[in-house]
């Protein structure tokens, strides 16, 4: 396990308006941490040892006071500083420049289709995909660590290896595919029937996943997938990020979450009394605990024995 690490939630104000936000509706429940407030934060996680920081939300470049809550954390001590992102601000290289000489680090962007078509119907806003692919280019041509998220849905994974080529193409450092995460709080995935247009079953999208990591590898990335479990990764396993995730304390929108690993192990993943027997059971986390609620356990075959 890596160095502890904050994941600090600025606000949950929003530029996008994506479907499967696991967020749900707390943009319109939450106002923005200020200025004080998140330095209160980051200070007192910074003195229990804790010297990595990402800053995420809603949509952290869109706060006021982005640049001060940088330069806050770098002069703290914060030996990384990330800065998690749809990425629609750093269109504007200026901005980008700012946000680095501040004291950013690394830049984790999501990006959900290969075309504005896919890209911009799944975060329902016309112009996005054309500003987020402009501003990896930008951190690219200044030099930056970039990674980038892609979230597996029933409108863009048989895109995946199209989007994988994009990604090669534009010289990302690390990508990553996140399987849809439902919430149920969330307007779009509030019924059975609404999670059903947007999220896929796990044993259509694997072909498109596994043809999108190849791709990775083959052009030397370090390409992962979130959320889906042991059973469907086999040669793959090593793709898998869960067993890599630093171990992560997370400042919600008014309370801790102290422990982002055993938060997921415990409350939101599940395992059913079949995965008893599979050699992955250890290490293997489960699906999010919702998608047996869509989908039943049918696709999910233990591993017996490793060949």
């Amino acid at each position: 396990m890596s160095m502890n690490r904050l994941d600090l939630k600025v606000g949950f104000s929003c530029n996008l308006r994506c479907k499967f936000c696991i967020q749900g509706e707390k943009r319109f429940q939450y106002k923005p941490k200020t200025l004080k407030e998140l330095t209160k934060l980051m200070k007192q996680n910074y003195e229990t040892g804790i010297k990595e920081i990402v800053l995420t939300g809603g949509e952290p470049t869109i706060h006021k006071d982005i640049i001060d809550i940088i330069k806050c954390a770098k002069k703290m001590g914060y030996k990384l500083i990330q800065i998690q992102s749809n990425g629609r601000m750093f269109c504007n290289i200026n901005f980008c420049k700012s946000l680095i000489s501040a004291g950013a680090t690394e830049f984790a962007l999501s990006l959900h289709g290969s075309s504005a078509k896919i890209h911009d119907n799944i975060t329902q806003t016309k112009g996005a995909f054309k500003q987020t692919i402009n501003g990896i280019k930008n951190l690219k041509d200044l030099d930056q660590h970039v990674m980038v998220n892609v979230v597996i849905t029933k409108n863009n994974y048989k895109d995946l290896p199209n989007i994988s080529k994009l990604f090669i193409y534009l010289g990302v450092n690390f990508f990553q595919f996140a399987f849809v995460h439902i919430n149920w709080q969330n307007r779009y995935l509030s019924t059975k029937k609404d999670s059903k247009l947007i999220v896929p079953k796990k044993s259509e999208i694997m072909p498109y996943v596994k043809k999108a990591l190849d791709m990775g590898i083959k052009s030397g990335k370090r390409v992962v997938t979130e959320a889906i479990p042991y059973c469907f990764m086999q040669g793959y396993e090593n793709c898998v990020v869960e067993k890599t995730i630093p171990q992560t304390i997370v400042e919600e929108a008014t309370w801790t979450l102290e422990d982002y690993g055993k938060y997921r192990k415990n409350h939101a993943k599940i395992k059913t009394l079949k995965c008893d027997n599979c050699f992955y059971f250890n290490i293997c986390e489960g699906p999010w605990k919702e998608y047996p609620e869509l989908y039943g356990w049918g696709e999910f075959k233990p591993v017996i024995s490793r060949e």
